[in-house]
């Protein structure tokens, strides 16, 4: 116990050095550019704290439960020596956390409404989840037989960008958001910790070149098939109809009403735990009936669950007290001061910011460090993945600003990604790719989501649901580009961190 307490102790202080760039960020905007105080300071604050107690569950509920399970079932399938179950283990587990994902709820609520049922959301959240399951499957049996993860992913994005061509343009951004979402933060550490168990098991297996690429496999799926289903939901153009319903939704879902009960507090954490049922129910389902053995060490598996619980529930509820209004309020300043060069700057800064907070940013790239053969430098990766969002952040606010077509950039940009791919380190390519998915999870993605349909439902001439969405996708993007610029550049000029 006593050991789990200065572990918790060190966290917490590492969760608050984390989250100190986007109180600099807002601080900063407030004093030197609006030169005011919110009138909300005080639950902004309280929010602040809660948020960083969140982080702090969930981080150790990850090291204590999450990533030693991950690794114990990889162990126990390959002994098994069944792909067959192995694989349906992976796609109930990927289908399983994608339906009830709150971020995937959230998204596909947003364009059911903005579309007037165009889009069935129920419908989004089955296309998402079934292709997030299916990839999942697909990703273990292309770590255990050893296929090459950057052609694979090359090919996927090219079939992305054909596909793009002919897809409405009112369902591009929505298509590369959800892929984006998709890669959520109860998954994502599951699915790394499968990989990362899956190569250190087998002889011959580099963790970093064999073990990761499930994330990124995880991004590209849903951005085909909800293209797909928007050809033939939506047929051509989309006529928006329903900027109102848009707005008074986006304004739910980003406020939460202050004040506290004992049964409300009960109640919420019982619906975090829901979310993580399925997820749970998978583990539970194949280790009793398929590999036919107790869950080793199943108090920390427990308790890791527990923290899990704790850390999302504290999180949301901290964001929404604290993040979103602060964020909000100063768009909706950007908005009115009208200077792009303010909104720019905070879209940088917010995308760098956010980034440096994201605890399973952290959490990913800590276990692959510990995994690893070669040592890597977590701060100045981590730096890299921010500078990245803050990059595609501020590109797609860009393009919100000036109306540009998405398709155009995206092309642009995977085609750079792609040149990269071929060039960069093998062993750091997947690595490289997962982390572009890993950063559009619990903070970042609400945040900008909100801060993209803000941006786009108050300037003259910009359809929310064309130019709203596509921020979550420069955001993945762009992380890819400066890892592997960075690699490239240590592996011919300098040393290997």
């Amino acid at each position: 116990m006593t050991e789990l307490i200065k572990e918790f102790k060190k966290t917490f202080i590492e969760s608050f050095i984390n989250l100190i760039p986007i109180l600099l960020i807002i601080i900063g905007f407030q004093l030197f550019v609006f030169q005011s105080i919110p009138e909300d300071v005080f639950s902004i604050s309280i929010g602040f704290f809660i948020v960083i107690i969140g982080v702090t569950f969930f981080l150790m509920g990850l090291e204590i439960g999450i990533f030693p399970l991950g690794n114990n079932l990889s162990s126990e399938f390959l002994e098994r020596k069944s792909i067959f179950w192995f694989a349906l283990f992976g796609f109930a587990l990927g289908f399983g956390a994608s339906i009830a994902e709150p971020a995937i709820i959230a998204v596909a609520s947003q364009a059911g409404s903005i579309t007037n049922g165009a889009l069935d959301p129920w419908t989004l959240r089955l296309i998402i989840a079934t292709s997030v399951g299916a990839i999942t499957a697909f990703g273990i049996i292309r770590t255990i037989l050893g296929w090459n993860i950057a052609k694979i992913i090359i090919i996927g994005y090219i079939l992305v960008l054909i596909i793009t061509y002919f897809t409405p343009p009112s369902i591009i951004g929505l298509a590369y958001d959800s892929g984006g979402v998709a890669t959520n933060v109860a998954t994502v550490p599951l699915i790394v910790a499968l990989g990362i168990g899956i190569a250190s098991a087998l002889q011959g297996k580099n963790v970093l070149k064999d073990g990761f690429g499930f994330v990124a496999l995880a991004a590209i799926t849903p951005m085909i098939s909800i293209q797909i289903y928007g050809m033939f939901a939506l047929g051509g153009d989309f006529s928006l109809e329903a900027l109102e319903v848009a707005k008074e939704q986006l304004e739910d879902e980003t406020h939460y009403v202050a004040g506290f009960t004992l049964f409300g507090v009960i109640g919420d954490l019982f619906k975090t735990f829901l979310n993580l049922v399925p997820i749970i129910a998978t583990i539970l389902i194949f280790q009793y009936l398929i590999i036919k053995k107790p869950l080793p060490n199943i108090g920390g598996v427990i308790f890791g669950f527990i923290f899990l619980v704790i850390g999302l529930y504290a999180f949301i509820i901290g964001i929404k007290l604290g993040l979103f209004p602060i964020g909000e309020s100063i768009a909706n300043n950007l908005v009115t001061m009208n200077n792009v060069f303010f909104i720019y700057l905070f879209a940088f800064l917010i995308g760098f910011g956010t980034t440096m907070a994201e605890p399973a940013l952290v959490a990913v790239i800590k276990q692959a460090d510990k995994m690893s053969s070669i040592r890597l430098n977590v701060s100045i990766i981590r730096t890299l993945v921010a500078l990245g969002v803050g990059c595609g952040i501020l590109f797609g606010a860009y393009k919100i600003v000036n109306g540009y077509n998405i398709w155009l950039l995206i092309t642009i940009l995977y085609s750079i990604v792609v040149i990269l791919t071929l060039i960069a380190p093998k062993e750091i390519v997947a690595f490289a790719f997962d982390l572009g998915g890993v950063t559009t999870s619990e903070i970042t993605v609400p945040i900008v989501t909100a801060f993209g349909l803000f941006l786009a439902t108050n300037i003259d001439g910009r359809d929310p649901l064309m130019d709203g969405f596509g921020l979550i996708a420069f955001a993945s993007v762009f992380p890819m580009i400066t890892v592997m610029g960075y690699s490239i550049l240590i592996s011919k000029f300098g040393n290997k961190s």
